[in-house]
């Protein structure tokens, strides 16, 4: 089956053409800046029609546009919907219900779905929902201590999120360790950053909660904050909600801190420089990180293997170094020249490191891929998901 993979962003549009289940890629590419002066196509459907021109007709990966099987969808936030399921009007107005709490995510990708419905009408869409791998976590680790009505009624409850990168490096992990009963824990760092705990490859705990502004610090998303110290600023600063969402949302995280950027290269720059508020940003990132790396492992009663996927988990040797510093007595022993050499895959622990620690670069369109083509064939077989 032919897989043709979209990765939506609020500007941008890349994907690949995955060859179910050989698991080959046919063709990839991108196209950026949708909608703003200067881009290549002005809206989503745009974009669709310049991809699908892209990988179908002659000399192209596929011969005929008929040759897609399927499209599957990295969505972000379904709400109650969470596990892998054929797209259809109940999942788009949960995305539209929750848009809310994914406003960076979940309205281009309910546009970049109704293109595609539009322009193949015929092909099965399937989504694969961010926050599938957590619906086996236990109620207590999903609730909070709200009213209980808030979660039964309205669906407030921490869901996860980077729900393909995390089952990837977990995944592969497995695979690289040869086992599959493993306490590992997965780093997801980048401009989104987030840390999930896995015991024998199934979630048990993760950092973000019931929107992915929540966890670590993000690029320009805020992270964990106490609610109280956000309603006192409403107060004090007269914002309404959505006026104190969008704040939230991209004016905080290591930006916020900063006053400058939330780009870890700039930070680290800027830090070297003898910026202070930069440190501070890239020192509060690493705390938080080091916290929930250390609540994980009490609640997993150990740990046998961490990996660093991400923009920042496999380039920056510095936040791999630091997060990992002086755990020694947890049976964590970092080999410093492997971390600071280490290129793509691979250890950076030492040979005697009761802990593996690993790079496991983030394949999130394969986990999409493999998904969308059970989704299809479990349909065309007549059966539930």
């Amino acid at each position: 089956m032919k897989c043709l993979i979209p990765n939506i962003g609020s500007t941008s549009f890349k994907y690949r053409v995955l060859d179910m289940p050989r698991e080959a890629l046919l063709a990839e590419g991108r196209v950026e800046r949708i909608g703003q002066a200067g881009g290549e196509c002005a809206d989503y459907p745009a974009a669709i029609r310049k991809c699908i021109a892209a990988v179908a007709g002659e000399g192209k990966a596929l011969n005929h546009l008929s040759e897609v099987g399927a499209v599957g969808f990295k969505v972000v936030h379904g709400g109650p919907h969470s596990a892998p399921q054929l797209v259809d009007d109940s999942l788009l107005a949960a995305m539209e219900e929750f848009s809310f709490m994914a406003p960076a995510h979940n309205p281009p990708y309910i546009a970049a779905i109704q293109a595609f419905r539009k322009e193949l009408p015929d092909v099965p869409l399937v989504a694969v929902i961010e926050t599938g791998p957590y619906r086996f976590m236990s109620e207590a680790a999903t609730t909070y201590a709200a009213p209980y009505e808030w979660r039964s009624e309205y669906g407030i409850r921490r869901y996860g999120f980077h729900g393909a990168s995390h089952r990837s490096a977990s995944e592969r992990t497995l695979a690289l360790l040869g086992t599959s009963n493993l306490r590992h824990i997965s780093c997801h760092l980048g401009g989104s950053s987030s840390v999930a705990a896995f015991r024998g490859g199934v979630a048990v705990d993760v950092s973000m909660g019931a929107s992915p502004q929540s966890g670590l610090p993000q690029n320009n998303r805020v992270g964990d904050i106490d609610v109280f110290a956000v309603l006192h600023m409403m107060k004090k600063l007269k914002l309404d909600p959505d006026e104190m969402a969008a704040l939230l949302g991209s004016r905080s995280g290591l930006a916020g801190i900063s006053g400058k950027s939330g780009d870890l290269r700039d930070l680290t720059e800027a830090a070297e420089a003898g910026d202070n508020r930069s440190q501070l940003a890239l020192d509060v990132y690493v705390r938080s990180i080091r916290h929930y790396v250390g609540a994980f492992m009490f609640s997993l009663g150990g740990v046998d293997a961490i990996t660093f996927s991400g923009g920042i988990g496999e380039n920056s040797a510095q936040i791999r170094g630091a997060v990992l510093n002086d755990l020694s007595a947890f049976g964590v022993e970092l080999d410093e020249d492997r971390n600071l050499t280490l290129k793509g895959e691979g250890p950076i622990s030492t040979d005697s490191s009761r802990v593996k620690v690993l790079v496991v670069p983030a394949n999130e369109e394969i986990i999409v891929a493999r998904e969308t083509a059970a989704v299809v064939a479990r349909a065309m077989a007549g059966q539930t998901p």
